[in-house]
């Protein structure tokens, strides 16, 4: 009965195994604009608690490194969480990979990757 139960703990280590395998770090670069800089800044200091963000003028600069499985994701992910805070707020992005693969969002569209 012990190995029965051993054997499907397996599984789930294995996957949180080749998830974590999976997931890559992300160097971001992005200038962020809202109607609301107030509540965008608190936002991206609790979304982003390791980045570095200033404000130039009307607009943030935000410089990080996160943690996820493709930089399309990442950017879905940062831009939603941001416009559920303040719908009027756009993103311009670059998402460096480990391998040197820079992908250039504005918004959610992809507008241009560089492979170095």
């Amino acid at each position: 009965m012990k190995d029965i139960l051993a054997v499907k703990a397996n599984p789930n280590e294995r996957e949180m195994e080749r998830r974590s395998k999976l997931n890559r770090k992300f160097r971001l670069k992005a200038q962020i604009s809202s109607s609301n800089a107030r509540a965008i800044q608190h936002a991206l200091e609790r979304l982003v608690p390791k980045g570095c963000t200033r404000r130039v003028g009307d607009e943030f600069i935000l410089e990080a490194v996160m943690e996820g499985t493709n930089a399309k994701e990442l950017n879905r992910t940062l831009l939603s969480a941001l416009r559920r805070v303040e719908k009027k707020t756009t993103i311009r992005a670059e998402w460096t990979s480990p391998n040197i693969t820079a992908q250039r969002f504005f918004d959610y569209v992809l507008k241009k990757t560089i492979k170095n």
